[in-house]
């Protein structure tokens, strides 16, 4: 699956003030819900109830909030870019300041973990990091997001 199945520019905000966890789960649960059958109120529980297992965040400033919920019925994504790095309870204890967040159906768990690897492997990758902080706006952002392609590396 790809990023340009799941992202849409209208499920991304950027340069957003927020200074708590449940806070950015607030935004992310409108921009989730805007267009699909979910409702404001279950995906800001799913990923608050998904955050009580276990941080999200990866480190570098990132996080990935996720979910899979029984009344999903695709795998929806959202970005958030905050103005300001907030504590998250990151494996390194920095500020997050970049969200991906994920609402994938219930039933889909290879699905799941294949997304999330590879957004792992698309923020492990430090020039790309800088490259989607440092791009003007969530036009920019969102190109950045769904033209990434994984570095190929020498045998």
């Amino acid at each position: 699956m790809r990023i340009t199945d799941i992202l849409t520019p209208e499920r991304m905000l950027c340069q957003v003030q927020a200074t708590s966890k449940k806070r950015v789960f607030e935004y992310f649960s409108k921009l989730l819900a805007s267009d699909s059958s979910l409702n404001s109120h279950e995906v800001f529980e799913s990923l608050l109830g998904r955050e009580c297992l276990g941080s999200t965040g990866l480190g570098k400033g990132i996080a990935i909030p996720h979910a899979r919920v029984a009344q999903c019925h695709v795998t929806l994504a959202a970005f958030v870019q905050l103005e300001c790095g907030i504590d998250y309870d990151a494996i390194d204890k920095q500020p997050v300041d970049l969200l991906f967040a994920l609402m994938v159906p219930e039933n889909s768990t290879a699905e799941h973990l294949e997304i999330l690897a590879q957004l792992a492997d698309m923020f492990s990758d430090a020039k790309f990091r800088e490259k989607l902080r440092q791009a003007h706006d969530c036009v920019d952002k969102f190109k950045l997001l769904t033209e990434w392609q994984p570095t190929l590396t020498a045998p």
